[in-house]
């Protein structure tokens, strides 16, 4: 099937079929070629994402033209999101630097004001660049990007509902949402809570032509993922197992092979390591073997 390898054409598709993209965040140019090295094995369109914290590392421009570069040098559809901005200022440095898209992420803030500042950045987006995918997001995702050790307990209050989906979707203009229905970020020592798919069914039931997005894709119980294929779910995004995965061949490399001093020979396990588990979640996700030409 012949397919316009356009962003948001991507994610329409994938929103309506039985498949989503991953999204992988990187902070090093290693784990940005794991993802690519994963995405161009299995064939698979693919987001790689900067959080304000990663952005910064990176350098907004530098993380722009990174993924530019692999995407002309591959051919394939890698997109670019700012993940988790948080203000107007640095959505908009991603927007100038050439990301490809951003999520605006106001959900500590009343709803009311989250939905003031999404629309503000569809605005700005779409008048630099009307191909720009914008995210918005609704509920509360708790915990962080990391192993945590305490069971995790989500409330009533940060999940998503279908009627603040609905009115947030209609004035705002944004072009997928970001929800929550079960789902927290970094991986729980106690075991992640279960997805409320039921939830889940009547927010895309409300919304159907809207693309959901699921962060905190780290940890979540396989059949559950597998259960929000179908249901307007367009990317999952994954970054604390990739973490993980990364960081323990590193370390096991370092302490193998104390002499090695090579930056690119110590770190090559640790790349391998990182494109195994996304190339799992690719599977998982059932976004492989979508790119044909």
């Amino acid at each position: 099937m012949e397919m316009n390898y356009k962003l948001k054409n991507l994610l329409k598709q994938a929103s309506k079929s039985n498949y989503a993209l991953g999204h992988f965040n990187f902070s090093t140019l290693e784990i940005l070629r794991a993802v690519v090295n994963a995405c161009v094995f299995l064939k698979s369109p693919i987001f790689v994402g900067t959080s304000e914290g990663e952005a910064e590392a990176v350098g907004y421009k530098q993380a722009a033209y990174l993924v530019k570069a692999w995407r002309e040098e591959t051919g394939f559809p890698v997109f670019l999101n700012a993940d988790h901005h948080k203000n107007f200022d640095n959505a908009k440095k991603a927007i100038d630097a050439g990301y490809d898209s951003v999520q605006i992420d106001e959900t500590s803030m009343s709803f009311e004001e989250n939905i003031e500042i999404s629309r503000k950045v569809v605005g700005y987006a779409k008048g630099v660049n009307p191909e720009i995918s914008v995210e918005g997001g609704l509920g509360y995702i708790r915990g962080s990007s990391k192993i945590i050790k305490e069971k995790m307990e989500l409330r009533e209050e940060d999940m998503t509902t279908p009627e603040q989906a609905r009115k947030f979707a209609d004035e705002t203009g944004v072009d997928r949402l970001a929800i929550v229905f079960g789902n927290m970020h970094g991986v729980s020592l106690a075991g992640n809570p279960r997805l409320d798919i039921e939830r889940l069914k009547k927010v895309h039931n409300e919304i159907p032509d809207m693309p959901l997005t699921l962060h905190g894709g780290s940890g979540i119980n396989d059949d559950d993922i597998r259960a929000t294929l179908g249901w307007g779910m367009s990317n999952i995004h994954v970054n604390t197992e990739i973490r993980v995965s990364y960081t323990d061949a590193l370390r096991k490399k370092l302490n193998d092979d104390r002499e090695e001093t090579t930056p690119y020979k110590y770190m090559e396990s640790a790349v391998l390591a990182a494109q195994k588990t996304i190339e799992m979640k690719l599977k998982l996700f059932g976004a492989v073997g979508i790119v044909t030409s």
